[in-house]
């Protein structure tokens, strides 16, 4: 399984996407944190493992803008701060 077919088999998680196989992790990993559910986030993790879905959550939190939301940026920061360092 690839990280896009979690956008494939739920497409209300990023609706205007025409082809969800050109997606990067980044984005799908923004679109499962912000409008997912805590199945499609541990789907993420299996396929990515911790600590690599924390590399690439830091990675994009690390910018200047981000688009978590601000709820979603605070409990993950702290979640994989605890489970994925």
């Amino acid at each position: 399984m690839f990280i896009q077919d979690i956008i494939k088999q739920k497409p209300y998680l990023a609706w205007y996407v025409k082809d969800p196989g050109q997606l990067s992790d980044e984005f799908v990993l923004e679109h499962v944190l912000n409008y997912g559910n805590w199945e499609d986030v541990k789907t993420y993790i299996r396929i990515k493992g911790s600590r690599e879905t924390a590399q690439i959550f830091r990675k994009t939190n690390s910018k200047r803008r981000t688009n978590y939301l601000p709820e979603v940026q605070h409990y993950f920061m702290r979640f994989f701060q605890k489970y994925a360092s």
